[in-house]
């Protein structure tokens, strides 16, 4: 059932997204050569609690860590590890999910470490565009269908292969609401957005192959083909007007 948030709901959504915000910028500045996943895991669980707020991620479904961090051909849910260090020329997906007050928000971000190639350059560039283009499809009286058509269509322009086995979803009180927001789609089709509907969406494109697996940590999904992925995401609410992100910067409160 697709619910929608009262204010005070979506209030408390901003405070979280303010926190997943500022962790996820915490974490950006700390990614360099020879830092291990496990620190950066660390440093984002001690903020998010510093701040009053549970990490989401840590224990859903017996996943070991507070953050998922997946480099290079992980797509995502990369488990932070000890023994994994970051190299230059890594791209580097960091994806937050915090709980205040009993509500949740979501982003990730992927970063570049140093000087990358060209080609994870241009992924990077086009993931997150393709990002704000499903948003901008976000609007009351539009359909589910359309954001996923506009990230699709994007993608497919870009010739990046687009993730089909995972997508965003419905956020608040859980982490994981109706409805399912697919990168990919038909204009005119799906759930109507709803002012005061919150979700997040998150293109998961590839630089070869649409095809994905799981490795056997039941966790961490890769690339069919070993070519890199990248990951964007915010969450937001429907407004009268649009949208308004609850994890971006002008929710700096």
């Amino acid at each position: 059932m697709i619910s929608i948030k009262s204010d005070y709901e979506i209030s408390l959504m901003k405070k979280a997204g303010n926190i997943v915000n500022n962790t996820i910028k915490i974490v950006g500045e700390n990614i360099k050569p020879g830092v291990t996943t496990y620190e950066l895991d660390r440093i984002a669980e001690d903020y998010i609690r510093s701040r009053d707020a549970i990490p989401s991620c840590l224990g859903y479904q017996g996943y070991p860590a507070s953050i998922c961090v997946s480099i290079n051909d992980e797509v995502v849910h990369g488990i932070p590890s000890k023994k994994r260090k970051i190299k230059e020329g890594d791209i580097v997906d960091i994806d937050v999910v915090a709980c205040y007050k009993g509500y949740h928000a979501d982003a990730c971000k992927t970063f570049a470490v140093g000087k990358i190639s060209s080609d994870k350059q241009y992924l990077l560039e086009h993931t997150e565009k393709a990002l704000y283009i499903g948003l901008e499809q976000v609007k009351p009286g539009n359909r589910i269908g359309d954001i996923g058509y506009a990230i699709e269509t994007y993608a497919k322009e870009h010739k990046l292969g687009i993730v089909r086995e995972l997508c965003g979803h419905g956020i608040g009180s859980n982490m994981h609401e109706d409805p399912d927001i697919p990168n990919f789609g038909k204009k005119g089709t799906g759930p109507i957005l709803k002012e005061g509907m919150c979700i997040a969406v998150e293109p998961m494109l590839n630089l070869g192959t649409e095809k994905v697996f799981m490795l056997d940590d039941d966790w961490t999904i890769v690339t069919g083909d070993g070519k890199p992925s990248a990951h964007f995401e915010h969450s937001v609410v429907v407004t009268k007007d649009g949208y308004e992100i609850l994890t971006g910067d002008d929710n700096n409160e």
